[in-house]
């Protein structure tokens, strides 16, 4: 199968930069990836995060498409937890109105930030939590597609703007939680690699397939892997790099520490000081990331594309330095000869 390549931007906050900065870098790769062949960009949400400037992916969506011409534009995804379906369904009709057959709406369960957060965007309600997310992510696939029941309290809504243009709809999930969930709703399904180092079997692509064929879905089923990958002109370059992000990853997730983005003699410096413990799962989530030359990355992705039997797989690079990681990209659609329409564009203004 021809492997197409995809990216999901969690728009980092790059060596001495801001939030302002975060959207110029997401700009500038969103245009790079564009021209250098890249299927999808996706854009992540997180809350209360200091490292990632993108709390509403619904916003940059519309901008990012405005300044590209081919590439799928969509969210990696948007929490739904904080938010109402019908709200959600009608901002991104608007952007598949705007911009037809270019607008992905991809959905998960998780918070995308601490309890605070939560809390704050629930105000003056309650936050739902995960237990309220299948019958939010069915209510919403309701809208998209003109198939609430006709005893639904919200039956008799419109979908505005109405006309033909819907986004393509996408479940997230890190693993098997919600796979028979988004075969259910007739939606495309991500496996997210790059969150956790646990084993996920090829058995969650089956449940997803299983239980579209049981909803009665015709036509294919989308689907997708999302891994961390760092290219450089070397291994050795590539997993340096990729020190910056494994350190904030053991950071945030073993001890609540959601800090900037260090650069990667300081994270390295940093895991010294680890206990073992630490230093035991920092390895294990460095050895999760694919690093290395552009064509090294390349045959493992191929590799992860026949293990899943999955098409297409998207990107996750966070880097401490904006330019390396523009240059990642460009690494691997070299790789992939994926027919970049210009020279590389890491050193433009």
């Amino acid at each position: 199968m021809t492997l197409k390549l995809s990216v999901v931007d969690q728009l980092p906050i790059h060596a001495g930069g801001d939030g302002a900065g975060a959207t110029r870098h997401a700009t500038r790769l969103a245009q790079a990836c564009d021209q250098l062949g890249y299927h999808r960009y996706w854009i992540a949400e997180h809350h209360n995060t200091p490292s990632y400037a993108s709390p509403c992916p619904e916003i940059l969506i519309g901008h990012i498409a405005s300044v590209t011409e081919r590439i799928r534009v969509g969210s990696g995804g948007v929490m739904l937890s904080h938010y109402s379906p019908y709200k959600v369904a009608e901002m991104f009709k608007m952007l598949a109105t705007l911009y037809p057959n270019r607008i992905d709406l991809g959905i998960g369960r998780a918070p995308g930030g601490d309890d605070l957060a939560s809390a704050a965007l629930a105000y003056p309600g309650k936050y739902r939590d995960a237990a309220s997310f299948e019958m939010q992510a069915s209510q919403l696939a309701g809208f998209l597609n003109g198939q609430l029941p006709p005893d639904h309290p919200f039956s008799s809504l419109r979908l505005m703007p109405e006309g033909p243009h819907a986004p393509q709809q996408w479940m997230l999930g890190s693993g098997g939680g919600s796979a028979a969930l988004a075969g259910q709703l007739g939606m495309g399904f991500a496996l997210a690699l790059f969150i956790g180092t646990h084993e996920r079997p090829v058995s969650i692509f089956e449940q997803h397939r299983q239980a579209r064929k049981e909803a009665g879905h015709t036509g294919e089923s989308s689907e997708m892997l999302a891994a961390a990958v760092i290219c450089a002109d070397s291994a050795e370059e590539a997993r340096f790099l990729a020190a910056s992000h494994t350190y904030w990853k053991v950071v945030a997730f073993r001890h609540g520490i959601r800090e900037s983005i260090r650069s990667p003699q300081d994270a390295l410096d940093g895991r010294a000081k680890m206990s073992p413990s630490d230093q035991a799962y920092f390895d294990e989530t460095l050895a999760s990331m694919i690093c290395g030359t552009g064509q090294y990355c390349l045959e493992n992705l191929e590799q992860l594309s026949r293990h899943y039997g999955v098409d297409e797989i998207s990107v996750v690079n966070v880097t401490h330095d904006f330019e390396a990681r523009i240059r990642s990209y460009e690494l691997l659609a070299a790789a992939g000869d994926m027919g970049a329409a210009t020279p590389p564009l890491h050193s433009a203004a």
